[in-house]
């Protein structure tokens, strides 16, 4: 039987591994914020299925208010996350995207996991912090060279929204780990919060309709297979990712879970992506740099 260190290091590895393959799917969707738009109901509708069993088998949703507003809050974040995640993908390749995403998500959580939920700062923790500043660093040169100017502003653009993820990943973990600190289940939480980020990204989509385009309605019927496939494997990524918040740190967690930026280069090569060399010492860095920290 495994332990619970062995345990959350698995959920964490396998949820790496989901997330960085669906998220290589959505790099070859044509219309990405509608295509993740979809994606993301058949995700919010599988969690509450999941919650759904869990409340008959006697896991109740919720202990208190203070569990749904921090529920909410995640879902606020995880709106902003898939909208900054689509701009991101529109304009610049897998690998430096995902790399530059989650390894900066990493050096925000950290610190402020530290500060409200007295994680401890360790020494492989800090040289760890030192190696991911690193990997970023090569990540954004490898991402900003080469091609002609209008492919240079959009790589610049790319990491630019890429940084904006970042920042998005860090705030719905820590909203996360502080409505699991309330005694909330792991995937009512979720389903909240991702039903939450739907409505928001909804509304947002049909605000911006009058910019012509295919509705989702049409895509839906066009690619229905594909969006339900990177539907369920979103979903499952993120609720075993919250089973793992839920046994360990919210640092420990991301740190150790952006070893799937190794996941993502890998992934890019069989999209048909080249990644540069210092791209991919960039992303190796990173997992580097992750895994110190998770020790």
């Amino acid at each position: 039987m495994l332990g619970p260190a062995t345990m959350i290091v698995a959920l964490v590895l396998l949820s790496a591994f989901l997330h960085a393959l669906w998220n290589a799917w959505l790099r070859l969707e044509s219309d990405k914020d509608r295509a993740l738009m979809a994606a993301v109901v058949v995700a919010t509708l599988f969690a509450a299925v999941v919650a759904g069993v869990r409340w008959e088998l006697g896991a109740a949703p919720f202990a208190s208010l203070a569990g749904v507003g921090f529920t909410v809050l995640a879902g606020v974040m995880e709106a902003s996350y898939f909208a900054t995640l689509a701009k991101a993908m529109g304009l610049g390749r897998l690998g430096v995207v995902y790399t530059i995403s989650r390894g900066g998500a990493v050096l925000v959580v950290w610190p402020l996991s530290i500060a409200l939920f007295g994680e401890l700062a360790t020494l492989p923790a800090l040289a760890g912090s030192a190696v991911v500043v690193g990997g970023l660093a090569l990540s954004g040169l490898g991402g900003s060279r080469g091609g002609a100017g209008g492919e240079r502003r959009d790589r610049r653009g790319a990491m630019g929204w890429a940084v904006a993820c970042a920042m998005s990943i860090a705030g719905y973990h820590l909203a996360y780990t502080a409505a699991l600190r309330e005694a909330v289940n792991p995937s009512a939480c979720f389903a909240l919060s991702l039903g939450v980020s739907a409505a928001i990204n909804g509304l947002r989509l049909g605000a911006a309709r009058g910019g012509g385009g295919e509705t989702i309605g049409a895509l839906v019927r066009r690619r229905w297979p594909w969006l339900v496939v990177m539907g369920l494997m979103c979903g499952g990524s993120f609720l075993i990712l919250m089973e793992a918040l839920a046994r360990g740190g919210a640092g420990y967690v991301l740190t150790l879970r952006n070893t799937s930026v190794l996941f993502a280069v890998g992934m890019a090569w069989r999209i048909g992506e080249r990644p540069r060399r210092a791209e991919v010492a960039g992303a190796a860095l990173v997992a580097a740099g992750a895994t110190l920290m998770a020790l």
